[in-house]
């Protein structure tokens, strides 16, 4: 055993055996800002196998607040959260095999993203992705571990298929748009999302390490404001016989049949316009066309452009994020007017 996991071989509760479970591991990260980056921080340095991380978005300047992965250096690139992520856990241990993708998860991809995989872990900041990843999840039989945050408040619940309640078990139906904070309405603290993180991390290290009776089966609550941490004991198993994904087996969000080409971004102040699938735009050709009316850059992943008092980021995969407004039906008719249809 290498001596790089000694401290960690010494815990009783991974020991060797434990250590060898984690080394053949492989886990699928949804996201990897504020709550990713952290997560796979821990879980590259716990000597996990294989990381397939997966993000749809690129670093910005209010990133470096609270993801603690990335460096001024990564936002001055432009450089997308994955491919960033990807290059610092390679440096922080080599063992690991990173998987990068630059890509929105959804209904078409994510049963691609999770082939094969030990456990899912949510990095996301949405409730359409999560209930996505509570689909594959239950039908699968794939454990999961949920978390979220905003302001100085967070959640962390670990979710194993077919023992333990489902996300929609706790909440059947999408929270109607506005009903809940965001970073752009409460703000978010740094240690809250370490402190969430850290209970993510540490359900995942019980259940890729086989102590599935160490498993939390409670919702943990934290208030870091408040000095509050509470858990909800979800007694009985807590399973919703009528619970779509878990009672019925009704793949509903698999199905994509809440799925949009629009979706807000937490705490940016943009909306992502998606594509559906085509010919990579010619970053080169957009770039020249652009040039008269507008300050842009791009390099290998990525295209921007600041015009008519909004940013434009394009990606490879013709997704772009329309930042300086909420107003959908506008971030479409920007696309339309500055990349095509």
């Amino acid at each position: 055993m290498s001596e790089r996991y000694s401290r960690q071989v010494l815990f009783p509760g991974i020991g060797e055996l434990g250590q060898d479970k984690l080394r053949n591991s492989r886990v699928l990260l949804v996201g990897c800002g504020a709550l990713g980056s952290v997560i796979a921080e821990i879980l590259v340095r716990a000597g996990i196998g294989r990381l397939v991380l997966v993000d749809r978005d690129f670093i910005d300047e209010s990133n470096l607040q609270r993801q603690s992965l990335f460096t001024e250096e990564d936002w001055r690139q432009s450089l997308p959260k994955a491919i960033a992520a990807a290059r610092h856990l390679r440096e922080i241990n080599s063992d690991v095999e990173v998987c990068e993708s630059v890509a929105d998860v959804r209904a078409s991809s994510v049963e691609g993203f999770a082939a094969g995989v030990d456990l899912i872990l949510d990095g996301t900041d949405n409730f359409e992705t999560r209930y996505l990843l509570n689909d594959v999840s239950v039908k699968h039989s794939i454990p999961w571990v949920y978390g979220a945050c905003v302001g100085s408040y967070g959640l962390c619940l670990p979710i194993l298929p077919g023992e333990s309640p489902c996300l929609r078990c706790l909440v059947e139906c999408l929270p109607p748009p506005g009903s809940s904070p965001t970073c752009d309405t409460a703000g978010i603290l740094g240690p809250v999302v370490h402190l969430v993180a850290a209970f993510e991390a540490a359900e995942a290290l019980k259940i890729l390490s086989g102590s599935l009776k160490q498993v939390s089966r409670k919702l943990i609550s934290i208030d870091m404001w408040q000095n509050c941490v509470s858990q909800l004991d979800l007694g009985g198993g807590g399973r919703n016989r009528d619970c779509p994904a878990c009672g019925r087996r009704s793949f509903e969000f698999l199905a994509g049949e809440h799925e949009d080409r629009t979706a807000l971004l937490c705490g940016r102040n943009a909306v992502q316009i998606r594509r559906e699938r085509g010919q990579p735009p010619d970053f080169a050709g957009i770039a020249a066309r652009l040039g008269a009316v507008s300050r842009v850059t791009f390099n290998e992943h990525i295209l921007r452009a600041v015009t008519d008092g909004f940013e434009l980021a394009l990606f490879r995969d013709g997704r772009a994020i329309i930042k300086g407004t909420q107003d959908v039906e506008l971030a479409r008719r920007l696309y339309s007017k500055y990349v095509g249809n």
